[in-house]
């Protein structure tokens, strides 16, 4: 039998422990990078409710044509898609992924109060739906849920979509659930201050927001007569 090699054992152990302790490094250092980019999107879009609700009230005399719409939907979705990913990764319980979280949250509850208002100003009806679910293993249909209202923001532009998680401790969140009398039957939307419960399907959405079918017959209109153009 042959005489065992420490050394040689004590060589790879240590390069194994040194390609291991390098992965993880990247890997949390990737995770920071996205973090700090998550940081950088909200103080975004912190600075730009800050300057619609500024525009609205310096405008508050003027025509509703003067009013800009406040436009931060997609910059919303975008944070809430990165925060999605970095719950999906470090866990719903991770510290900072629940304060940014929280964070979230309420600037997304700001820019639902200031679509409100400057709709009620100009007399128009806003397309909004509130959405609440829950990640904490008690909501069988809310991924699902998750899914389709994603394809109806991406199908209509004009719909914004404002996502909640139910359990996340905050006392903004914890109004907004008092004002609309929300139990606690999850995967739920409020559309139009009314409170629908269970997973619904695209067209039991049109069903709810009619005007859906009227954005898509609006759109299926103007393509026809852009191709008639075209000819």
């Amino acid at each position: 039998m042959g005489k065992f090699d420490w050394k040689k054992y004590l060589i790879v152990f240590l390069i194994t422990a040194l390609i291991f302790s390098t992965a993880i490094y990247l890997s949390n250092l990737a995770s920071e990078k996205r973090l700090d980019e998550i940081k950088s999107i909200e103080d975004k879009i912190a600075i730009d409710i800050l300057s619609s609700e500024t525009q609205f009230n310096l405008l508050a005399e003027s025509s509703c044509e003067d009013l800009n719409n406040p436009g931060l939907s997609a910059d919303l979705n975008s944070l809430a898609e990165k925060l999605s990913f970095e719950e999906d990764k470090l866990g719903s319980d991770n510290q900072e992924v629940i304060g940014l979280k929280r964070y979230y949250s309420v600037l997304e509850i700001k820019d639902y109060l200031l679509v409100k208002k400057i709709s009620e100003k100009c007399h128009v009806k806003p397309l909004t739906v509130l959405y609440f679910y829950s990640n904490a293993g008690d909501c069988s249909e809310c991924e699902r849920m998750g899914y389709i209202l994603t394809y109806l923001r991406d199908e209509y532009p004009e719909l914004r979509v404002y996502s909640f998680d139910y359990n996340l401790d905050l006392s903004t969140l914890k109004t907004l659930l008092s004002v609309f009398k929300l139990e606690r039957k999850l995967p739920a939307v409020v559309v139009n201050s009314t409170p629908y419960y269970g997973f619904k399907s695209i067209e039991e959405f049109e069903k709810i927001m009619p005007e859906l079918k009227t954005l898509k017959n609006q759109a299926a209109s103007s393509s026809t007569t852009t191709s008639t153009k075209s000819k």
